[in-house]
């Protein structure tokens, strides 16, 4: 009688113990409304020509749109950079600009900005995952690739609003009625 109790306390004290270890895991989730954001600086590519990309230089020009993708020449990645390329006029004209990041090497990228992205904005390399971990976009499920996660970034530089899903249908919708929801320098309050 006292050997089934005992195993069933050991049982509870393992399950106990494991879900003491689940809560000590960092929740992935993303950035908040307001958080600040980090900032980096990452290789990147336009056109097929590489360069590095700043984002406290693309913030001091305006908002920027910054969305995560988990593989270059995916289906749906192609089709949601195909998508931002072919809104990037409307963005611009609301000031502000769009880089995609994944964690693609920077030659995959570099064909993947002129053949996917149509040369019209830019892609950024992170292969270390220290930007797509520093905005809590890796994939949990494939920890290899980033998750389809979209912010739009002030200039102040904090999270004015964030989406995220692996649909890729509604990013750009999204991110055009938020940047077109922020506060216009100088417009009435």
């Amino acid at each position: 009688m006292a050997r089934p109790i005992l195993s069933r306390i050991a049982l509870m004290s393992v399950a106990a113990g494991s879900v003491a270890a689940a809560l000590a895991l960092p929740a992935w989730a993303a950035l908040d409304i307001g958080d600040p954001v980090p900032k980096f600086t990452a290789n990147a590519a336009l056109g097929g020509k590489t360069f590095r990309y700043s984002l406290a230089e693309a913030l001091a020009k305006g908002p920027v749109v910054l969305y995560f993708f988990p593989a270059a020449d995916s289906s749906d990645c192609s089709i949601e950079a195909h998508a931002f390329a072919e809104a990037i006029d409307q963005f611009t004209a609301l000031g502000a600009t769009v880089i995609g990041v994944s964690a693609d090497d920077i030659d995959t990228l570099s064909k993947f900005s002129v053949k996917s992205c149509q040369s019209r904005f830019p892609v950024a390399s992170d292969e270390s995952k220290t930007v797509i971990n520093g905005f809590d976009a890796l994939m949990q499920t494939r920890p290899d690739f980033a998750n389809r996660l979209s912010y739009v970034i002030a200039p102040n530089g904090t999270v004015a609003y964030y989406y995220q899903n692996l649909n890729p249908d509604k990013h750009v919708e999204r991110m055009l009625n938020a940047v077109r929801a922020l506060p216009r320098p100088g417009a009435p309050r």
